[in-house]
């Protein structure tokens, strides 16, 4: 499984739930606090080429998946197979 990079805040409740569901996984994830990085969804923006306007944000690898619906989809599906 390649790493797992969620861009988020702690304050964040599918952040959360996205750092609970790698961890149950046992995907290996890097955690970002957009807060702590002094990031700006504009920088996470030129990141992904694409307007950010929810957090989390979550890249499998180099590949974009998107927020935490699509991650937990991307989960069931490498489920699955």
């Amino acid at each position: 499984m390649e790493q797992v990079t969620i861009y988020g805040r702690s304050s964040c409740g599918f952040c959360a739930s996205a750092i609970r569901l790698c961890e149950a996984r046992n995907m290996p994830f890097t955690w970002v606090d957009m807060i702590e990085q002094d990031m700006t969804k504009a920088d996470i923006a030129e990141k992904i080429g694409r307007p950010v306007h929810t957090v989390p944000q979550i890249l499998v690898g180099d590949k974009y998946v998107g927020g935490y619906d699509e991650f937990a989809g991307y989960v069931r599906q490498l489920d699955a197979n």
